[in-house]
């Protein structure tokens, strides 16, 4: 992970004066999603590196110790090693970002990963996943659990009543508590921008998420009706570069939910590195949050390798 961010006070000040430019959001985020895609060796090198910076996740009410150790398999070797040795990456240590699953079941990611001499991260959903309407009392009980089981990210949920009722106070307050238990655990803030009710709320959100501390902020549990959309990415990754340029402080950058397909994958990098610059072309400071995302980026770096599309056989563990 990158350099922590140790938060800075709130300033509401820098709230009251943020105005979100609707129709030029819109027409940037279309813009970004229209653009030709890249070809060939160029396609196969994007996808390599989308694949470095997957969350790969687990989030199901049927996880089950077996389930887990498949996932982390799965991490460690995310790309058939026949293929990588096609590419000349077959010694390059390509994993996933992190593992992402529920508190109960970090215990057995971090055994398996362990086990495996493995230094993956492993990430834990908290606070009251996905509506974070549980007490604080609660919430903040889970997160210091899941530290003790040994993860080393925790992907916390915000109380989105507060930011809809302008609460930002009360929001900080909260975050910061979620911070100071996550210990040495990186922070990764959840907005669910889905149901903020505007883009000025998710830009405020998003600020007063960084000024509490937050390593990453994402745009949304995956449990939302809607999820990790461009227009909302572009406001969160605008006001992560506004937050740099004052304070010094680079915070990550995590999408979430919906996001299935290879040419979805390298339209997020895309966004990244015309927004925010190379330097967040990093798994330190951007990570993808999908289940089924890193089966279609296989699917196609195996057409990329042997001109064919790959029967179900050829890529069991997808």
């Amino acid at each position: 992970m990158a350099a922590r961010n140790p938060g800075i006070p709130l300033d509401l000040g820098w709230l009251s004066r943020v105005h979100v430019n609707q129709p030029a959001v819109l027409r940037r985020a279309e813009q970004i999603q229209t653009r030709r895609t890249v070809k060939k060796d160029f396609q196969a090198a994007w996808l390599i590196k989308a694949v470095t910076c997957i969350d790969l996740t687990t989030l199901s009410g049927d996880d089950t110790p077996s389930n887990i150790h498949r996932l982390c398999f799965k991490a460690k070797h995310p790309i058939r090693k026949d293929l990588l040795k096609s590419l000349k990456m077959d010694n390059a240590g390509i994993t996933t970002g992190a593992v992402c699953v529920y508190p109960s079941r970090v215990s057995d990611a971090v055994k398996v990963l362990k086990a495996a001499g493995c230094n993956i991260p492993v990430a834990s959903v908290a606070t009251g996943f996905p509506a974070g309407q549980t007490p604080l009392k609660t919430r903040l009980e889970e997160v210091k659990m899941a530290v003790e089981d040994g993860v080393t990210e925790i992907d916390i949920v915000i109380n989105r009543t507060l930011a809809l009722t302008g609460q930002w106070e009360a929001l900080y307050h909260e975050i910061r508590l979620f911070h100071e238990a996550c210990g040495e655990a990186h922070m990764k803030t959840i907005l669910g921008t889905g149901e903020l009710g505007s883009l000025s709320n998710v830009y405020k959100a998003s600020l007063v998420a960084m000024m509490a501390g937050s390593d990453f902020i994402k745009t949304s549990t995956g449990k939302e009706g809607v999820n990790a959309t461009f227009p909302v990415a572009l406001v969160m990754v605008r006001a992560i570069r506004d937050f740099y340029w004052k304070t010094g402080y680079k915070v990550g950058f995590k999408p979430a939910g919906g996001i299935r397909s290879a040419k979805d994958a390298v339209a997020w990098l895309s966004l990244m590195k015309e927004e925010l610059g190379d330097d967040w072309l990093r798994p330190e400071l951007f990570r993808l949050g999908a289940s089924t995302l890193l089966g279609d980026i296989e699917r196609q770096v195996y057409h990329h390798v042997t001109g064919r599309y790959a029967a179900h056989h050829d890529l069991p563990m997808a």
